[in-house]
C-alpha cells in the first residue's frame, strides 16, 4: 500500500507488543514497526513495570524464553549477567524480564521500532491510521492490538476526599512509601496482593494489614517439578461438573502417592486453551461464576519463597485475610473507613491509613477503560469474545468485527484474547501468539 510510513503498528508496548517486535525482524528482517505506547520503558507493561526485587517471576527461569523455538534464551542472558547454572530452576526478580526484553529489543539489526510516546485512543480504518492522543497518527499495512493488562477497579465509588490514601496496587512506588506505621486495607487477594505484602514486608512494615476478596482465597505455590499423567480425551469429553470432579480425583490421587498435586496442573499446562475451548457457553459461564477463583489459585501459583513470606505473616498476624465484601468507602477524621460485608452476612468495618485495590484486571470489553478498544468496539470493528471477555478472535488472533467478519489487518495479542483462549496471558501463550501472528503478516507482506 502506497505511502504507508509503517508496516505493522502495535498499540500498547508491554511483553507482548516486544514479543511481536521480535518475532516480526525474525521473519520479516525488514519490517517497519511503530509502538504507541506512553511510558519510556518498552516491555514493561502491568507485569514487569516493578523494580522491586521481591516481586519474583511466578515462574522458573527456565521456562520464560522470549521465543518458543530458543527455550533457554532468557537463562542464557541471565548466564551472560553473572547467574550461576542454576538459575534455569530459580524464580528471579521480574525485574529481570524487563530488562531482557529490552536487551534483545535493542539488539535487533536495522532501524530500531519507532516508539510513539503516546496513547492510542482511535482507529480511522479507512485511512489505516492508529490515532494517538498527542494527535500523531501512525498509518501502517497492520494493527496489533497489545493493550495489556488495566486493572479492574475497586467494585464501589471512591470519595474525592480519599484521594492519595486509595491507592493501586500497581502503583508500586506508592505503596513503598507508605509509613511503616499505616494500617492498610487491600482489596483482593490475588496476585496483585501478593505484591503489595511483598513490598510491605520487605521495608519491614509495622501496621496492621488486612486483605479481603469474596473468597479470601491466596494464590498456591509452586511445588519441585514433576511429572503426572493426565487424559486430556477422557476429560474433553466431560462437562465442567464431571470434568472438575475427575481433576479432584486425580488430585487426591496424587496426594495418597506422596505427590504434590501442582503436577497435575502442570501436566495440564499445554491444554488450557483446548479445555476451554471444549466448553460449551452454559458450562463457561458456571465456570467464571462458581469456579473461577479456585481454579485460578491452583493455576496460577507463585514462587515458593513468596508463599513462604506470606505464610509468616499470617502466621505473626501481620497480615489477616477476611472472607468479606467490600461495600463502601468513606473519609472519617483523617482516615478511611471501609465497610464490609462478611460471607455469614456479618457487618465488617476497617479504619485504616490507606486502602490498596487489588481487584485484578479487567477481562470485560463493555467495561474496558481502554479508549482504543471502545472506538473501535463503537465504530463495529469489533466485538466480544464468548461470555463478554476480551474480543472475539481466529485462533491465529485475526479480529471479528461485529458483524462477524474476520480482518486481515487487525490483530490481538494478549489478555484481549482470554474469552476464546482463556490462557492468554503467560509468556508461553504470548510468545506462540507473536510468532503466529507474525508469521501471518510476513507472508501476506510477501504476497
Amino acid at each position: 500500500m502506497q505511502g504507508m510510513e509503517h508496516d505493522v503498528a502495535i498499540a500498547g508496548g508491554g511483553a507482548s507488543a516486544v514479543l511481536l517486535a521480535l518475532q516480526l525482524r525474525r521473519r520479516w528482517p525488514d519490517c517497519r514497526i511503530a509502538i504507541a505506547e506512553p511510558a519510556a520503558r518498552l516491555g514493561a507493561g502491568a507485569a514487569y513495570s516493578t523494580r522491586c526485587d521481591e516481586h519474583l517471576l511466578n515462574v522458573p527461569a527456565g521456562g520464560m524464553s522470549a521465543d518458543p523455538e530458543t527455550p533457554d534464551d532468557f537463562v542464557a542472558y541471565l548466564r551472560a549477567q553473572g547467574f550461576d547454572a542454576g538459575v534455569a530452576a530459580r524464580y528471579v526478580p521480574r525485574r529481570r524480564y524487563h530488562d531482557y526484553l529490552a536487551a534483545r529489543l535493542r539488539a535487533l539489526p536495522g532501524t530500531a521500532p519507532h516508539h510513539a510516546r503516546a496513547e492510542a485512543v482511535g482507529y480511522d480504518a479507512q485511512d489505516r491510521a492508529l490515532i494517538l492522543d498527542s494527535g500523531a497518527r501512525l498509518r501502517a499495512r497492520a494493527l496489533v492490538l497489545a493493550t495489556g493488562n488495566r486493572a479492574r477497579g475497586l467494585p464501589i465509588p471512591v470519595p474525592a476526599q480519599a484521594a492519595g490514601r486509595a491507592i493501586g496496587a500497581w502503583d508500586h512506588d506508592a505503596v513503598a512509601a507508605l509509613p511503616a506505621t499505616a494500617d492498610v486495607a487491600i482489596v483482593g487477594t490475588g496476585l496483585s496482593m501478593v505484591d503489595a505484602a511483598l513490598t510491605l514486608h520487605a521495608r519491614g512494615h509495622r501496621g496492621r494489614i488486612v486483605a479481603l476478596s469474596r473468597h479470601a482465597l491466596l494464590p498456591l505455590p509452586h511445588a519441585a517439578p514433576g511429572e503426572a499423567a493426565v487424559d486430556l480425551d477422557a476429560l474433553l469429553a466431560l462437562p465442567l461438573r464431571a470434568r472438575l470432579r475427575a481433576l479432584r480425583g486425580e488430585a487426591e490421587a496424587l496426594r495418597r502417592a506422596g505427590r504434590p498435586w501442582q503436577w497435575l496442573m502442570q501436566a495440564l499446562r499445554p491444554h488450557g486453551v483446548a479445555l476451554w475451548r471444549s466448553l460449551g457457553d452454559g458450562d463457561r459461564a458456571r465456570f467464571l461464576r462458581h469456579a473461577v477463583r479456585y481454579w485460578d489459585v491452583h493455576r496460577h501459583r507463585i514462587a515458593p519463597e513468596a508463599a513462604a513470606v506470606l505464610d509468616g505473616m499470617i502466621a505473626r498476624g501481620d497480615l489477616v485475610l477476611a472472607r468479606a465484601r467490600l461495600e463502601a468507602i468513606a473519609c472519617e477524621d483523617g482516615r478511611l473507613r471501609l465497610d464490609a460485608r462478611a460471607h455469614d452476612g456479618r457487618a465488617l468495618c476497617w479504619r485504616v491509613d490507606a486502602a490498596l485495590d487489588a481487584t485484578g484486571i479487567e477481562t470485560r470489553l463493555a467495561r474496558s477503560a481502554d479508549p482504543l478498544l471502545a472506538a473501535l468496539r463503537d465504530a463495529g470493528l469489533v466485538r466480544a469474545g464468548p461470555c463478554g471477555l476480551g474480543l472475539d478472535v481466529e485462533a491465529d488472533g485475526a479480529v471479528r468485527d461485529a458483524a462477524g467478519r474476520v480482518h486481515d489487518d487487525l490483530y490481538a495479542i494478549g489478555s484481549l484474547r482470554i474469552g476464546t483462549e482463556w490462557e492468554s496471558v503467560a509468556i508461553p501463550e504470548l510468545r506462540v501468539q507473536a510468532a503466529t501472528i507474525a508469521a501471518r503478516l510476513a507472508a501476506a507482506a510477501r504476497g
